[in-house]
């Protein structure tokens, strides 16, 4: 879907453009020092939708030079035998990253799987190592979407520090991690969730706006400070007057343009760049990877393995 000619749109597309460069560089770099990365998505069950992202994922590695393996299991396994078959990618160093997509069965804790996955390998920033090391300023390994909302904010050109934030929804992998990396900028942040008394008297002042929390259209004009950033996380399935369905995000767009000076659309805005965090979290993980093999084995040749 081709998006706006609007310079209020901060469009995902052309920045997920810019990281997929760098990570092929850097790609190409490791596989001429034998250290070629490789990702291992995990798919449990037959979903359709994971299809989808499953081949974005795919298209995109291989665009930015990284292998690109997936392994589907049945949607009766244990957990206990998902949570050993992803020990295995572990003990693997042929496997940079691992990628569990989402859903999974009902009888699967998903927190398990993500804290089975070593911190090394964790490269979609969900380990609950690698949540916490974010209060501990240490952003390069990021969960994907939190990181790349921030992404978009910066394409603003607006100065982080000092700079008025406000997060609607408190989500683990999106909206906290959110505070975080733009309080380790100098931003001054505010999160709002489903107890706050007044989410509108909080959005209002804010010269950044951001909003996760899966409710269509529930951020409205006179929710928005005029001239403010808005970094709508959002994706919902609604009928449209043409009774097709359509996907809209978190904030009314139509109405919140007229008052904000950018505004991300939905789909087209944080979704590409997610891709693409991945990519370079990849490639983030792949460095820790060697650094602690050189510092074990002393060499900075090939892996064992090859």
């Amino acid at each position: 879907m081709a998006l706006p000619d609007d310079s209020r749109y901060l469009k995902g597309g052309p920045v997920a453009q810019r990281i997929i460069a760098a990570v092929r560089e850097d790609a190409a770099i490791a596989r001429a020092e034998g250290f070629p990365p490789k990702l291992v998505s995990i798919t449990v069950g037959d979903t359709a939708a994971v299809d989808v992202y499953v081949r974005n994922q795919r298209a995109k590695a291989e665009l930015a030079g990284i292998g690109f393996e997936e392994r589907r299991f049945a949607a009766d396994i244990t957990a206990g035998e998902l949570e050993a078959a992803i020990h295995g990618l572990n003990a693997d160093p042929r496997v940079t990253g691992i990628i569990i997509q989402r859903p999974v069965p009902a009888h699967i804790p998903i927190k398990t799987l993500q804290g089975a996955v070593h911190p090394l390998k964790d490269v979609e920033g969900m380990h609950p190592a690698s949540i916490g090391n974010i209060v501990y300023n240490q952003l390069d390994l990021a969960p994907c979407t939190a990181a790349a909302s921030v992404e978009l904010l910066k394409e603003t050109g607006l100065e982080l520090k000092g700079l008025e934030v406000v997060i609607v929804g408190h989500s683990e992998i999106v909206g906290k991690p959110i505070a975080f990396l733009l309080m380790s900028e100098g931003a001054t942040v505010t999160v709002c969730h489903h107890m706050t008394r007044s989410v509108a008297a909080h959005a209002r002042r804010a010269d950044a706006l951001f909003v996760a929390v899966g409710k269509a259209r529930l951020i409205k004009a006179d929710m928005v400070k005029p001239g403010a950033a808005v970094i709508d996380i959002g994706i919902n399935s609604e009928i449209g007057p043409d009774g097709q369905s359509r996907i809209v995000g978190d904030v009314d767009a139509d109405s919140v343009k007229e008052v904000a000076s950018w505004i991300t659309p939905v789909p087209g805005g944080v979704g590409p760049i997610t891709v693409a965090i991945l990519l370079r979290n990849t490639m983030v993980a792949l460095n820790r990877q060697r650094a602690l093999y050189n510092a074990t084995y002393g060499v900075a040749d090939k892996l064992a393995a090859e």
